[in-house]
């Protein structure tokens, strides 16, 4: 999907993903069962915790270029909270050189057309007949090329999805063509109208007339990969499609850390530009799981023990919520701060381990800990 020039540079931007450790506590799997309609034979691997919501929900995780669904599974934190939360992660493995996904075929940007994207839906099909899922709680998010992936399953497929997060992609459709990269999208030149956006993804589906899953949508202003212009498209485009005006109903700065600025459009369409962050913007797990909705209540949910263990069928129980540090006293920390959202804890971290004011260490695992709002 990316120019192979642009590889090396992509590689190097995304290294520092690895420094956050995966302490998920199952190991990821490989499905190797007939999902379905498969052409590309693009790959599914699966999280699945020890114990599961009911409702169960489901992710699905798309990976960049230059990466792979394992590579996404270690650096992004969505298994180590679906060990909290009982959600199901998928996370797909591009099958061609480069690792990027078909974003640009017409057989990938229709409804049961082909392409990556039918072998993504079949993977979401699977989980909700094989697993039990919850076919009104399955999302999807992906970064760079998995968030241009992620645009194209929400106009392709938007039976499946309920929300989703795309960090640093494009619209809808920018890509299409008989190339797998579009200079003209990469660079923002390619602008079209909001009606003409829209009519792009209404016809992936034709007669389509069902729920579309609200988006969640985030940039940086220094993108030189997929430049910064993509983002308002984006909003254009979906604000369209979900029936919302195109001026924002909100906009906080600072939100959800310093140099971002968060906007809305209605209940459907959040948008989040990052000031001076390039390609791409960092992954804000807590954060989309808020957008999807989990845990979808105040109170922890239940969990059902899967078959095999000595649970007895139909007992439940509730799966326990990410112990919280005491919050700060009015004593003002002596050392360095950490932002909020950031980094504050966890074995082998270095940095600092007191938040910002308003924020508190929140313990995710022993490897890993969060400042969030108190």
């Amino acid at each position: 999907m990316y120019h192979r020039s642009f590889l090396p540079i992509l590689a190097s931007l995304i290294t520092s993903w690895t420094s956050i450790v995966n302490a998920a506590s199952q190991p990821l799997q490989q499905i190797t069962a007939n999902i379905g309609p498969n052409p590309n034979n693009v790959g599914m691997y699966l999280y699945k915790p020890s114990k599961l919501a009911s409702p169960l929900p489901l992710i699905v995780a798309i990976h960049q270029c230059t990466g792979s669904a394992t590579g996404y599974f270690q650096s992004t934190q969505y298994a180590n909270l679906a060990d909290q939360y009982g959600f199901l992660v998928i996370y797909p493995n591009s099958p061609r050189s480069g690792s990027c996904f078909d974003v640009n075929t017409p057989q990938t940007l229709s409804h049961n057309g082909g392409g990556d994207s039918q072998g993504i839906a079949s993977m979401v099909t699977y989980a909700i007949s094989t697993y039990g899922v919850d076919s009104t709680k399955v999302f999807v998010t992906g970064t760079s090329s998995g968030a241009m992936m992620t645009n194209v399953m929400s106009g392709s497929y938007p039976n499946l999805f309920a929300a989703a997060s795309a960090y640093s992609g494009v619209p809808f459709g920018c890509f299409a063509g008989s190339s797998d990269w579009n200079s003209q999208c990469s660079t923002g030149e390619l602008i079209k109208t909001a009606q003409q956006w829209g009519d792009e993804v209404r016809a992936a589906y034709p007669g389509y007339s069902g729920s579309r899953p609200r988006m969640m949508l985030w940039h940086g202003t220094a993108d030189t990969t997929l430049a910064y212009p993509n983002y308002g498209e984006e909003i254009k485009e979906w604000t369209n499609v979900l029936g919302v005006s195109q001026t924002a109903t909100t906009t906080t700065s600072n939100n959800p850390q310093s140099g971002y600025t968060k906007t809305t459009y209605g209940s459907v369409v959040v948008g989040y530009s990052a000031a001076g962050v390039g390609h791409t913007v960092p992954v804000h797990e807590t954060i989309d799981l808020q957008w999807f909705g989990i845990p979808f209540s105040s109170s922890t949910p239940p969990v059902t023990t899967p078959p095999g263990t000595t649970t007895p069928p139909g007992t439940t129980t509730p799966i326990s919520t990410p112990p919280v540090s005491t919050p700060p006293t009015s004593t003002a920390p002596s050392g360095p701060t950490q932002t909020e959202w950031g980094q504050c804890g966890g074995i082998g971290w270095t940095g600092p381990t007191a938040c910002v004011a308003g924020t508190i260490c929140d313990t995710f695992n022993a490897y890993y800990s969060q400042c969030l709002p108190a």
